[in-house]
């Protein structure tokens, strides 16, 4: 048999439904922005030249190395620090849901059976048993918006979640692409460094030849013994720096990093893509970490918000509904009882505390504010410093392919002149050392003008784009 409740009880309802309808509707909460003094062109966009090219999300593809984009396509899914970003955001949305319960009401729900044994004095006993159910609601009339403020905030820190795991994919990328590069760069000196150093054994046999013949000194001996130990020397250290490139870029993997390598051992076919820097202005809408600090901001305004309604008093309504009978498991010609109560709640005794939660999260937000002022202006400050990096390491690559040249020209006219009986066979050596030691920058030199590509890419938020409709994304005003 279905319950009928009395008019009123359904009155009481529907206003508690009203009531927490009109509750949700809270008044967005505005986001303080700083005013920021933003340059309008860069400072090292002349030097770095002029570039029309678009940066795109797969950024990586345009060095143009296959090795390069698997590896990076591999970190995407596997790397253990892109998968700790995924569950931050996971943890920030199960939070919003968990926030969001609060601007309902709480249903409970009770039911309960219980069997007795009754006796009378010279009577028989005779056996009772009684069911009953129970349903209840609570809900905070959320006047001042508190409840709503909270819900903001959980809302602003799951966006900043998103934002953080943009950003860490971004460092991810890089990372793995730096790693590669350095491996690469370090296997060419690798390179470099034996060949200079069967070089030296080579001249040093001569010279020690020359020595017990009498044509060479001691002087001459121990000169060239030292270079041959220099050399040993120096393909060591590199040696190491190979294996640790490796190692790093095993880990940013989520591999295991002995047995760990990869195929490349120079740059051939490897390009240095430029790309157009846009207009300073856009950078804040273009890269993840500064719109994370904005949504930490967000979040903020929303906590002060919430601590300045937990001032005021607090408003709730409650009810309860039973039924009750004594058939078992059967509510079969039940009683009823219905209740309602509102409460205002005002605590007396902690409003001291309350003040100075106000206090403190209006602390915090002017810290926000000028953390988020202190970032915009070091991201600028990296985008300049990249653009001069950029520039400076292609004039030095230029200039050192010059040198390379001019070396390799010395040693083919050290060649024929030996064949003709001008120069010596230590001539020809030392030209073959000065090609090689060359050779050496250049890789060097390589390698810090696609690190300074990599750190441009990055400073330039390697073409992510703030989502449209994000609240992150209203027009600034001065704060």
């Amino acid at each position: 048999m279905t319950p009928h409740f009395p008019t009123p009880w359904r009155v009481r309802v529907v206003a508690l439904a009203a009531a927490a309808l009109l509750a949700a509707c809270a008044t967005p909460i505005e986001t303080t922005r700083p005013d920021l003094n933003l340059p309008t062109t860069w400072t090292e966009a002349s030097f770095a030249g002029a570039s029309t090219r678009a940066l795109e999300r797969d950024w990586w593809r345009a060095f143009n190395s296959d090795e390069l984009v698997r590896l990076i396509g591999e970190a995407q899914g596997t790397s253990p620090d892109l998968r700790i970003a995924a569950e931050r955001v996971t943890q920030a949305e199960l939070a919003v849901r968990l926030a969001g319960s609060s601007l309902f009401p709480q249903l409970s729900v009770g039911a309960d059976t219980r069997a007795g044994y009754a006796r009378s004095k010279g009577e028989a006993g005779v056996g009772t048993q009684r069911t009953s159910a129970s349903i209840g609601i609570n809900y905070e009339i959320d006047l001042w918006g508190r409840v709503a403020a909270v819900n903001s905030s959980s809302k602003a820190v799951l966006r900043g979640t998103r934002y953080d795991f943009e950003t860490a994919r971004l460092t991810l990328t890089t990372g793995v692409a730096n790693a590669y590069f350095q491996v690469v760069a370090t296997r060419i000196r690798l390179d470099v460094a034996r060949r200079n150093l069967a070089i030296a054994e080579k001249l040093y046999s001569i010279v020690e030849a020359r020595y017990r013949n009498g044509a060479a000194s001691a002087l001459d001996q121990s000169r060239q013994l030292s270079t041959v130990l220099t050399q040993r020397a120096a393909i060591l250290p590199l040696e190491v720096q190979e294996r640790q490139a490796l190692s790093a870029l095993a880990i940013l993997l989520g591999r295991a990093p002995q047995g760990f390598t990869v195929a490349a051992t120079d740059f051939t076919g490897t390009a240095v893509p430029e790309v157009t820097a846009g207009l300073p202005s856009d950078l804040l809408t273009r890269r993840p970490d500064i719109a994370s600090s904005e949504t930490s901001l967000a979040a903020a305004d929303a906590d002060v918000a919430a601590a300045r309604a937990a001032l005021l008093p607090t408003v709730s309504l409650s009810g309860a509904a039973g039924l009750a009978s004594d058939s078992l498991l059967r509510l079969a010609n039940p009683a009823y009882s219905v209740e309602i109560a509102a409460s205002i709640l005002r605590t007396l005794f902690d409003a001291d505390d309350k003040r100075n939660q106000v206090q403190v999260s209006e602390s915090s937000r002017r810290a926000l504010v000028e953390t988020y002022r202190r970032d915009v202006y070091a991201a600028l400050k990296e985008v300049d410093d990249a653009l001069g990096n950029v520039g400076r390491f292609r004039e030095e690559e230029r200039t050192q392919l010059v040198i390379r040249d001019e070396a390799q020209r010395a040693l083919n006219l050290s060649e024929v002149q030996l064949r003709e009986g001008v120069e010596t066979l230590s001539t020809l050596l030392d030209a073959q050392r000065t090609l090689f030691t060359a050779d050496d920058t250049l890789a060097q030199i390589r390698l810090s003008r696609l690190t300074a590509a990599l750190d441009l890419f990055k400073a330039l938020g390697g073409g992510w784009t703030l989502p449209a409709g994000d609240p992150t994304a209203a027009p600034r005003a001065p704060g």
